[in-house]
């Protein structure tokens, strides 16, 4: 932890108390209480997603991606295919389709890991999950003040968007976001990779990218499903925005998709059809057991380093699962999709 956290501390203290928001306390001694009965990281593992810089002088690194791919060439395929819309949809001139259709090109062909379009600059971004945990309880559940949807319904809404509002959120450092939160930061400032578990150059690049990247910067926080496995946890669902959108996921796993997938027997289908009826009557449920089963939905936290340069991109020893790959069909200059194989 850097020297200069007493400091930070008590500038974010005196930020809280000169806003006088009570719904701001609430949450604070709601994280100070989460911080006593979980003390402890449990590292979740690498996630991805895309930031970009410019093209304004001023302007400061954002996201355009969510954090939440698995794998660098994810995040390269998502930014693959927001650059052909770009191209598309929102390209002015021919000129700028070529440029914004050379970039896409190149994202097909190599796995590159930073480039310039059009004055803006992207950036493949490389951050940790964690969750929370106790040494009796577990990972951590939602808290009480976590944000749910207006709409809890057990459906998901037509045009609902299940994205974490990564896209347009700024990386600064220098962002407060609370005190708690803001000690949680500082606390771990200097986290790497450590014990015999984890492969010699993954820990020697983790403890070389605090020096490279030593600021922390807190993304907005999502909330996964996790399974009971022995005497630990493990993930089982993409990250989602609210602990609801979880508890939609645990529901129709239980009801329809677990059942067909893993062709389960008929007394275990209606045990999880009971399970799934149990979830629906206690909407605020966070955890489900089902023949020596257990589910939780977990929250979820994220963090990314960056430094003097930016943020950090993927690091050599990151796994890859794919290989780059045309993404979105053939455009030419004028916009218009051609059929494959046409010149």
């Amino acid at each position: 932890m850097r020297d200069d956290w007493k400091q930070r501390i008590d500038e974010v203290g005196a930020e809280l108390l000169r806003r006088d928001d009570p719904s701001a306390m609430v949450r604070e001694m709601d994280a100070l209480d989460a911080s006593d009965r979980y003390p402890y990281v449990w590292p979740r593992g690498a996630v991805f997603g895309v930031a970009a810089l410019g093209p304004e002088p001023d302007a400061q690194w954002r996201l355009v991606e969510a954090v939440t791919e698995g794998a660098p060439q994810d995040a390269r395929d998502s930014l693959n295919s927001l650059l052909w819309f770009k191209a598309k949809d929102d390209a002015e001139t021919p000129a700028e389709r070529r440029e914004l259709l050379a970039a896409v090109g190149a994202l097909e062909r190599e796995r590159i890991n930073e480039l310039t379009v059009l004055g803006i600059r992207y950036r493949m971004v490389r951050g940790d999950e964690y969750a929370r945990c106790g040494t009796e309880s577990g990972p951590e559940p939602p808290r009480p003040t976590d944000r749910e949807p207006t709409d809890r319904s057990w459906k998901r809404p037509p045009g609902h968007d299940s994205a974490l509002p990564d896209r347009g959120f700024v990386l600064d450092p220098g962002r407060t976001q609370g005190l708690m939160a803001e000690a949680a930061r500082l606390g771990l400032q200097d986290f790497s990779y450590e014990g015999e578990h984890i492969p010699p150059t993954m820990r020697a690049e983790s403890r070389q990218a605090v020096h490279d990247h030593p600021e922390l910067i807190l993304l907005p926080v999502g909330f996964g499903l996790i399974e009971r496995v022995g005497k630990g946890w493990r993930p089982c669902s993409r990250i989602q925005p609210t602990p609801h959108d979880v508890r939609r996921v645990l529901l129709d796993g239980l009801a329809e998709i677990w059942p067909q997938m893993y062709d389960l027997d008929t007394a275990t289908t209606k045990a999880y059809a009971r399970a799934a009826e149990r979830l629906k009557a206690a909407p605020r449920s966070n955890e489900v057991a089902v023949r020596g089963e257990t589910f939780r939905v977990c929250r979820v936290e994220r963090m990314l380093r960056t430094g003097p340069d930016g943020p950090e991109p993927p690091r050599p020893s990151d796994p890859e699962t794919t290989e780059p790959m045309q993404i979105r069909p053939r455009l030419d200059d004028q916009g218009v999709i051609r059929p494959e194989g046409e010149a």
